[in-house]
């Protein structure tokens, strides 16, 4: 493995390169663990990170090693300055009170996790609280990641964080009441079009008999293609609709299509997304309402 060399040094009240931990090393708590190496943004060394199932995260130290593997999340509390917590949300309450008598007012909290509130966990630590939510277009460097700070973060811990995710990402900062819907077009977003990419494969296999792998060679190099002519500036979304249809040609006859078929489409999909985060909103405002109806025994 070559060097890792730490872009990031900033001088903080610490007075040393940051610790960073992970709680939870899932699928995106993974994601970021390996986008932040091989983007060199991070030595494996810095790194200190415990899942419930040990040998998830056993198995990261084997491939990265330096890192820091830990049996329970205590170690990691004790060990980092900043800490990721990427947990599902009805796991919080038990890692919140877990980690809670080793949490200090110096140390910076960052939740991935949107119905999470900064508030509820400001309440419940004595640390700094941030979130943010990556996307697994982070993985190669690219895409939003979004950004809120709470209200004890100082200008310094901003800007770490901001410099942090700009080594895997485009960090966008946003205010906390729009995090659903950011994170459907962020972090879901590359989900639901690589569905509707899929139906339209599956469309031309069944409509004309091309192969599935050559549709799914010629659609991936599209959207390769496409994502490159949007990060040149070429193009707006309209203005290339515009440039690609022909008046009375094929696209635009398919872009009738769609446009019958698709019409309110994603307000249902935003309506469904915000049904379910209103409801593990509810289930996470319980848990931390019992959370401090235990503080008050």
């Amino acid at each position: 493995m070559p060097s890792i060399h730490i872009r990031i040094d900033i001088n903080t009240d610490w007075g040393i390169i940051m610790q960073i931990g992970f709680i939870g090393t899932g699928s995106m708590g993974t994601i970021l663990i390996e986008a932040f190496i091989q983007a060199r943004v991070l030595a494996p060394s810095h790194i200190h990170a415990a899942n419930r199932t040990f040998s998830k995260v056993k198995e990261l130290a084997q491939i990265y090693t330096g890192l820091h593997a830990y049996p329970t999340n205590i170690r990691v509390a004790q060990r980092a300055d900043v800490i990721f917590l990427c947990v599902k949300p009805l796991e919080f309450k038990q890692v919140v009170d877990e980690i809670a008598p080793f949490i200090h007012d110096r140390q910076l909290i960052v939740s991935i996790t949107s119905p999470i509130q900064i508030e509820e966990l400001e309440q419940a630590l004595e640390a700094k609280i941030a979130k943010i939510i990556p996307s697994i277009t982070n993985s190669v460097g690219k895409g939003a990641s979004l950004i809120i700070a709470g209200s004890r973060c100082t200008e310094e811990d901003k800007q770490y964080l901001q410099e942090l995710m700009s080594g895997i990402s485009r960090p966008v900062w946003i205010e906390e009441h729009w995090t659903r819907v950011s994170s459907d077009i962020a972090s879901c977003g590359p989900a639901f079009l690589s569905f509707m990419l899929q139906e339209m494969i599956e469309g031309a296999v069944r409509k004309t008999g091309i192969s599935r792998e050559q549709a799914t060679t010629l659609t991936t190099n599209m959207i390769v293609g496409l994502g490159e002519l949007f990060k040149q500036g070429k193009f707006t979304l309209q203005s290339l609709q515009e440039r690609v249809c022909v008046p009375g040609g094929v696209t635009g006859a398919g872009l009738g299509v769609l446009e019958k078929e698709l019409s309110g489409v994603f307000d249902k999909l935003f309506q469904e997304t915000h049904r379910k985060f209103d409801e593990d909103r509810q289930q996470v405002i319980d848990m931390f309402s019992e959370y401090e109806a235990e503080e008050l025994r």
